[in-house]
């Protein structure tokens, strides 16, 4: 599972990246508690400005490409399989950007609280 990662707020109220895996995240191969599932196409070029997760859930892009912005400056881009868990819940928040000439369709699971 090498693209997988995690968003949260760190101390200083932005949002960081931490790279995830099985071997490091082993909870990660247990069942974990949703709430629902929704799927989303969003056009290509489509920007969101700063924003924080609404909740704790998994964002998995299924096709197309997209960009993540972190207040530091850097830019991470994932296409297909890529997995999110968003749990940046306050703070500053990130951006997004459907990058490319395709629509992303991403599947979206709202985690139990």
């Amino acid at each position: 599972m090498g693209n997988f990662i995690r968003l949260y707020t760190g101390k200083d109220g932005l949002t960081h990246i931490e790279e995830m895996d099985l071997a490091t995240h082993p909870e990660l191969a247990t069942l974990q508690a949703a709430k629902g599932v929704v799927f989303r196409t969003t056009k290509a070029g489509h920007f969101s400005d700063w924003h924080t997760a609404p909740r704790r859930q998994f964002v998995i892009t299924l096709a197309g490409e997209v960009e993540i912005g972190l207040a530091d400056g850097s830019v991470h881009r994932y296409g297909p399989g890529h997995v999110t868990l968003a749990e940046d819940l306050t703070g500053k928040g990130h951006t997004t950007r459907v990058v490319g000439s395709q629509p992303r369709l991403s599947v979206t699971i709202p985690l139990a609280d």
